[in-house]
């Protein structure tokens, strides 16, 4: 765990060759020597089905509303010369330069964890609170990166595992929801992305990605982790 950015401009994994993430103070940019399987909540390339090397992390301001947030990215994806179709690309108000990082070898899987984080907007999850139906930048951004094989729903549990994780980690930091007074799930805006090289050479494919499996032990791992390193140094210089 660590957060290169606070005093340098670029990381490079040291178990995933190719790997590697950039920084300026307008963005994130992870970048893989391969095409990765995505499946995630992103403003631009969001859902399923969409295989990506380029994965943004674009700061704006706290000010931000839009009514395209998809058409404002893709604009920054193609100033950042990016390919538009393998891109996938998110928007955060958060400190770029207290980005967590966190990589680790697993049981037939590597993992890279990425996570920016601020709290002016926590909220819990199934409490009353006012809505929007504009677009706000994300708060808590989430970048899951697995060189290894998952099936689809162990892709969907890595979803659930990491959102799990990252409320634990709220929770033991003591963030609370301002509006009602208990403890937050996570921001009204917060966003998660998980790739996956679906690399045939670990020889095994993950079914599952739960808490009790490896592979969603150590995902649970990186994510608390990253979150919880990010949010606890937000108002460090």
């Amino acid at each position: 765990m660590s957060q290169p950015f606070r005093s340098g401009t670029h990381w490079s994994s040291t178990i995933w060759p190719g790997l590697s993430a950039s920084f300026d103070d307008e963005q994130i940019i992870l970048r893989s020597g391969q095409l990765l399987e995505t499946l995630s909540s992103s403003v631009y390339g969001g859902g399923s089905g969409v295989w990506a090397h380029a994965f943004v992390n674009r700061k704006v301001p706290l000010s931000y509303r839009s009514g395209d947030p998809v058409e404002d990215l893709r604009e920054m994806i193609r100033k950042a010369r990016l390919p538009a179709e393998a891109t996938v690309g998110l928007l955060t108000a958060a400190k770029l330069t207290h980005a967590s990082v966190h990589e680790e070898a697993g049981d037939r899987f590597n993992i890279v964890c990425l996570a920016t984080a601020g709290i002016g907007n926590a909220a819990r999850a199934g409490a009353e609170r006012q809505v929007f139906s504009a677009y706000s930048a994300g708060t808590i951004n989430i970048f899951v990166l697995i060189d290894g094989q998952l099936s689809p729903s162990a892709m969907v549990g890595a979803i659930i595992t990491a959102t799990e994780a990252k409320c634990a980690a709220l929770q033991d930091l003591g963030i609370p929801d301002p509006v009602h007074g208990v403890i937050a799930t996570g921001t009204t805006t917060d966003s998660v992305v998980i790739a996956v090289s679906q690399n045939a050479d670990f020889g095994a494919v993950h079914a599952y990605a739960g808490a009790a499996t490896t592979l969603g032990n150590t995902l649970g791992r990186a994510v608390y982790r990253t979150v919880y390193e990010s949010v606890k140094t937000r108002d460090e210089l």
